[in-house]
């Protein structure tokens, strides 16, 4: 993890005012109280009508007169009934296109959008060790550092697989979402699409690779079209060739019963690269 200096120089740098964390950072300063507050919302009140406008409506009222109704002739039939009973006003439109209306006011659905998903967030490496390429996840977001866990844990991988346990940098670290704002679209589907032509065009410019290691989920997901259960397994993947998904460093080192079944599934896989290193 950074420390609080180098944090605020990064959160300066990407121009982000202010942030909360999702958990509890070492070496980090408390969180200012103000920024956890949420203001209560402002409801506005109906205004009252002012007095003038509401005498100027009474005065309106009462000149208008009033007109009695209009004497029925004697002697007509029905004349009282039709005093009585209100009339009733002719339908404007025919009794059929009301009918035929009724049903296409009952077939229309209210429109429902899809809400959008925040873009996945997440870090990666590319390295080359001997035939193999690796695109591993970067625990903190950081190059990994000589002294890290996670690289001398990587180190120890590669010994085991029979590759040199010091890899090179292949480009610098993909990092996502590119833009922190903009209306660029920058979900799922835009990353996956970003991170396999960013592995093919370093695959096309180094030599051939006999497998490419795929380390940590967010590899997995956006390199391999793979998840959960493709771990320890091989992946075909178009344009990239034979992938091998395994599961991320800082994983591997909090849970070390994945390490024996790494081990059992690398000496599967191993062949792949074994038979074309030179003695």
């Amino acid at each position: 993890m950074i420390e609080e200096a180098r944090r605020r120089a990064y959160l300066g740098a990407m121009q982000v005012a202010s942030w909360l964390p999702r958990v509890v950072l070492p070496f980090a300063a408390p969180s200012r109280p103000e920024l956890l507050e949420t203001s209560a919302p402002v409801v506005a009140e109906p205004a009252a009508p002012a007095p003038a406008a509401v005498a100027v409506a009474v005065a309106r009222e009462a000149a208008v007169p009033v007109s009695a109704p209009a004497p029925m002739p004697a002697g007509e039939p029905g004349s009282i009934a039709a005093r009585l009973l209100p009339k009733v006003a002719a339908p404007t439109k025919p009794v059929a296109a009301v009918k035929a209306e009724a049903p296409n006011d009952a077939e229309a659905e209210p429109v429902v959008r899809t809400p959008v998903a925040p873009p996945p967030r997440f870090a990666l490496q590319l390295l080359r060790a001997g035939e193999c390429t690796l695109l591993v996840e970067l625990p903190t977001g950081e190059p990994l550092a000589s002294r890290d866990p996670a690289y001398l844990l990587l180190k120890d991988l590669l010994r085991a697989a029979g590759l040199p346990d010091s890899p090179q940098l292949l480009g610098e670290p993909v990092r996502w979402p590119l833009f922190s704002r903009g209306n660029m679209d920058q979900g799922p589907q835009a990353a996956r699409e970003f991170v396999q032509g960013f592995v093919a065009a370093r695959l096309e410019e180094g030599t051939p690779c006999a497998c490419l290691w795929l380390v940590g989920m967010p590899a997995v997901r956006f390199a391999g079209e793979g998840d959960e259960e493709s771990l320890l397994r091989e992946l075909q993947v178009e344009g990239l060739g034979v992938a091998w998904a395994l599961p991320g460093l800082e994983r591997l080192a909090e849970e070390p019963t994945l390490k024996a079944d790494l081990w059992r599934a690398m000496r599967r896989v191993r062949q792949r690269w074994m038979s074309q290193t030179p003695a």
